[in-house]
């Protein structure tokens, strides 16, 4: 088996939850993984700008700030207050000197769904002119329909595909999530239709256990699942994406466990499994 570049690989802040960001900056740059995508909860109590600098001087690209998004509401007042903190994110992203914010669009259960999309487009567009400012881009992140009620309306590559066309900017593209999208028998032509875009903006990678025990955290590592990780790996590559593969795993199991071990494991499954 030829061993895959660690330097494309990415990992989340929140994989290794238990460490801080400068334990994790400190343990991938030695492990040799070549990036980090940070997740706002690791920055607070922290000077932004001085923390990118610490994480480039490990050696780690800095792909992306999770998260944003949340924009609908049935309020006027709480889609005002999304659009704040979206702002805030972009400003922290600008500090940190990440290139996008992965944004989790939201739903509001108390409307219908294309309602709260109709507001996340509407609320995506009017940050547009304030990303071209801060230079920071927006990834919309598909999410798998379990989460439809509150975490986002946005639920297939193809509606997030036709929200991108429609928006049509460059400071507007798309973050493919292989948990929220494998099981979509269309997902390999609108993969290929994300790449004819030039949308296809980051990968996250990881696997889903069966049985899962927990919707939210219970994802698996590569390989431990029902998910071809390799074979979409390969359409998003196929489709011009030339970017990180970021590991995103949310799992209550392996927040218990030595992260050191945990690391290894990462590691492990993806030179095995990706």
């Amino acid at each position: 088996m030829t061993l895959k570049d660690l330097s494309k690989l990415c990992i989340h802040t929140i994989t290794t939850k238990p460490w801080t960001i400068e334990e994790a900056a400190e343990k991938y740059n030695r492990a040799g993984v070549g990036g980090i995508t940070v997740w706002r909860d690791a920055l607070e109590g922290r000077d932004i700008a001085q923390t990118g600098d610490m994480l480039r001087k490990h050696q780690l690209e800095i792909v992306s700030l999770c998260r944003g998004g949340f924009f609908p509401a049935t309020s006027e007042q709480k889609r005002q207050a999304a659009l704040d903190e979206n702002k805030k994110a972009i400003d922290e992203a600008a500090a940190l000197g990440a290139p996008m914010v992965v944004l989790v669009c939201g739903a509001d259960p108390g409307q219908s769904l294309s309602v709260s999309r109709k507001q996340i487009q509407e609320g995506i567009e009017s940050l547009i002119p304030y990303c071209e400012q801060q230079n920071v881009k927006l990834a919309i992140e598909p999410l798998h329909p379990m989460y439809a009620d509150t975490r986002s309306a946005i639920n297939t590559l193809a509606q997030a595909n036709t929200m991108t066309e429609t928006i049509s900017s460059p400071w507007v593209g798309i973050a493919v999530d292989v948990y929220h999208l494998w099981w979509d028998d269309a997902l390999q032509q609108e993969v290929m239709r994300c790449g004819r875009n030039d949308n296809l903006y980051a990968f996250h990678i990881c696997d889903w256990k069966s049985p899962t025990e927990d919707m939210l955290l219970d994802r698996g590592l590569m390989g431990e699942g029902c998910i071809n990780v390799p074979q979409i790996r390969e359409w998003v590559e196929k489709a011009g994406f030339d970017g990180l593969n970021e590991i995103e795993i949310f799992s209550n199991h392996y927040w218990e466990m030595d992260q050191d071990l945990f690391l290894k494991k990462i590691i492990n499954a993806y030179q095995e499994a990706s």
